[in-house]
């Protein structure tokens, strides 16, 4: 699937949230990438601080530009979140604010360094916390290089109007930037408006609504036991589907022969 990128226009609809939950449910496997430049949160809430020493992405970064040690320092950087499998690995965004400065010219580097982990044995997909857009240091290279951008929002009508204004932005710039149309996506959560009239409103189509569940929201934020069965986590495995099927087209319309022109039906 290779990356796909989370992001919102407001501090708090639960993007760091659903990316966990996809992570921790999806069947394929996946590198969570916290990739918020704000700093990430996983590691003192999900895991509750319980880390033999510092890791993630600012080390990643502070070694990168000191060594260009990208391919070789990656891998010790990460956390299983269903040891010993592999299958579900955290790289932890940024805990010191200081380390901001040394991730950000480094985001083109690791956009072609993650879009190269679908290649690998074994493959992994790359879900990207790319957190609110408008912030110092957005990741503009991650979400240019996603195959897939969903963006977070709450479907009450003062989180709608800010995500409009953020979805304008992200259009100029992939339009200045040839990123592949059909890229983004809106992705709700909780109750609200519905998903035909927000997709008409903002033009864009909804990919799925995640339930209010502010009990496993909880256990994602502060740490606890994870259940399968709760509503917010089976929802994020059943995002899994057609996140795989517009990924799927979009492969497909990349591989068609020019001279062919694209099918109607992708």
């Amino acid at each position: 699937m290779a990356i796909i990128a989370l992001v919102s226009a407001k501090g708090s609809p639960g993007v760091t949230t659903t990316a966990l939950a996809c992570a921790l449910s999806w069947h394929r496997r996946v590198v969570l990438a916290e990739c918020d430049p704000a700093g990430g949160s996983i590691l003192a809430g999900y895991l509750g601080g319980a880390l033999d020493g510092p890791r993630g992405l600012g080390e990643l970064a502070v070694g990168e530009l000191r060594d260009g040690n990208l391919d070789t320092a990656f891998w010790s950087q990460l956390v299983d979140l269903d040891a010993p499998r592999r299958e579900r690995l955290l790289l932890p965004g940024v805990v010191d604010p200081a380390q901001a400065g040394s991730v950000i010219p480094l985001w083109q580097r690791f956009a072609d360094f993650f879009t190269g982990l679908e290649r690998g044995d074994p493959p992994y997909d790359v879900i990207v916390d790319c957190g609110r857009l408008h912030v110092v240091g957005t990741p503009w290279p991650l979400l240019r290089a996603a195959s897939v951008v969903l963006v977070v929002t709450r479907a009450q009508l003062p989180d709608l109007s800010g995500t409009r204004a953020m979805l304008k932005t992200l259009e100029r710039d992939f339009a200045e930037h040839r990123v592949e149309p059909g890229t983004l996506r809106l992705l709700l959560v909780g109750d609200g408006h519905g998903k035909g009239e927000i997709s008409k409103a903002l033009q864009l189509p909804v990919i799925a609504r995640l339930p209010h569940d502010p009990r496993t929201a909880g256990v994602l934020s502060l740490g606890g036991t994870v259940r399968a069965g709760r509503p917010l986590l089976r929802a994020a495995r059943e995002l899994e589907v057609p996140v795989g099927a517009l990924l799927d087209r979009r492969r497909a319309r990349l591989a068609w022969p020019v001279s062919q022109g694209v099918p109607d039906a992708l």
